[in-house]
């Protein structure tokens, strides 16, 4: 069976000093690169969060606080502060993360006015990225997934993996949550699970 490592996130903005930074969120990268060094993958995937600096779902767009939601295309938005926006280095992959033996790299995130957590696709379902065709070239069969956070942009893209059809397995060494609310990584656990995901302790 042909397997990937879908490698989610990243960034300086979601590490320790960034503008959304996930708690210990640095912290998974030496198990990151420790995967990515041990020759188990046909194809390593590296996704970066890619916003324009007028993101419609950044608080500042709409003169609001971060964790308020709003509407967005009749969707609710959770507002988050500007963050990996095009061209800065809180948008670069983390220093440390061996960003090198990377094979492909997915931008989501793109359009301004949908928001994207997932890598294969933005929250609305309208735009997709390149991610899931490029797995089917490849032939991949399975994805193993870590990064940043467990508890949106992993999780979506651990679901949509399913959808696509791909046998999925979560690394849970290797990723961070948000938890905007306390128990928001524990039911994110339960959810995959439920949905056909595995999860390696």
């Amino acid at each position: 069976m042909k397997k990937a490592l879908l490698v989610i996130d990243i960034q300086n903005d979601f590490c320790q000093g960034g503008a959304l930074a996930v708690s210990g969120g640095e912290e998974v990268i030496p198990y990151v690169n420790g995967l990515m060094e041990n020759n188990l993958y046909s194809e390593i995937v590296l996704t970066q969060d890619w916003h324009p600096k007028n993101h419609k779902s950044f608080a500042s767009f709409h003169k609001k606080n971060t964790g308020e939601t709003v509407l967005l295309n009749n969707l609710p938005q959770i507002l988050w502060p500007d963050h990996c926006i095009q061209g800065t280095s809180g948008a670069e992959f983390h220093p440390k993360l061996r960003k090198e033996l990377a094979t492909h790299i997915v931008q989501k995130g793109t359009h301004a006015s949908h928001d994207s957590y997932s890598g294969f696709q933005d929250n609305h379902g309208m735009r997709k990225t390149n991610l899931d065709e490029y797995l089917k070239n490849k032939k991949i069969q399975q994805v193993e997934i870590v990064g940043l956070a467990l508890d949106y942009c992993v999780k979506y893209t651990c679901l949509d993996a399913v959808r696509n059809g791909y046998h999925t397995l979560l690394h849970f060494r290797g990723t961070k949550a948000v938890n905007l609310k306390p128990k928001d990584a524990h039911e994110s656990l339960f959810e995959l699970l439920e949905n056909g995901v595995s999860v390696l302790a």
